[in-house]
């Protein structure tokens, strides 16, 4: 079995990624339900990287309770979005010089529990930000840390039938004030921390977003194909 690893380049809209995403998770549970589909073997699995323009999402709980005065304010007079999303997790940012990545692939084929799954993710963040000599940690509170309180990367997933969406938002770049108009995640007294607030300087989010599907993969004992996204992967 091989991941593929879908990068889409350059800086994209919320929408657009969430159109490739959930293309690639219809295409799989179409699979489930009709092997037939799909003759020889289902779908391999995916992992989409990409960085978007500035948006805020919240979480499926907090889907219809966040106050139109809040929403406008993330806006920024239009310089950001707000998008309800069905990931967990609570308000986040997503912005220029963060990766965000969504692996989708089926639990139950590989017989992973969604527990362990989130911990896969957490190890495979974890192993990306050692390969240049940062140090992340797991705590009480989701994510990947750099101190107790001070965070890198953001989790939260969305699953359907065992069929895996959403994932991580790792900061590579990102400016960290955007943080400031939130409570990341819901955690008072946190802040975000960046590559590069860290002192590793002038990566690329792709770069970041290739070692990222490398430490998943492996974790899989798999290797992966890098393509770019085309028109085929949106519905």
């Amino acid at each position: 079995m091989r991941f593929v690893h879908l990068r889409v380049p350059g800086i994209s809209k919320y929408q657009h990624v969430a159109a490739i995403q959930d293309n690639s998770v219809s295409r799989l549970l179409a699979s489930k339900r009709d092997p037939s589909v799909h003759l020889a073997d289902p779908p391999e699995p995916i992992i989409i990287t990409a960085q978007f323009h500035p948006v805020y999402t919240c979480g499926r709980r907090e889907v219809g309770f966040v106050p139109k005065e809040q929403q406008d304010f993330l806006r920024d007079g239009g310089r950001a979005e707000f998008i309800e999303a069905l990931r967990g997790g609570q308000t986040t940012f997503h912005g220029p010089g963060q990766l965000v990545a969504y692996p989708i692939l089926d639990l139950k084929r590989h017989g992973i529990s969604p527990r362990s799954y989130v911990c896969l993710l957490e190890r495979s963040v974890i192993a990306t930000c050692a390969r240049y000599g940062i140090k992340g940690m797991t705590t009480s509170n989701p994510g990947v840390w750099i101190t107790p309180d001070k965070k890198i990367a953001a989790l939260g997933v969305h699953l359907r039938k065992n069929v895996t969406s959403h994932g991580i938002g790792l900061n590579v770049a990102t400016n960290l004030r955007w943080f400031d108009r939130i409570v990341a995640c819901g955690l008072e007294g946190k802040s975000a921390t960046s590559f590069e607030a860290e002192g590793v300087k002038g990566k690329s989010v792709e770069e970041i977003g290739l070692v990222f599907a490398e430490e998943m993969a492996s974790r899989f004992g798999s290797d992966i194909t890098t393509r770019t996204a085309d028109v085929d992967d949106r519905p």
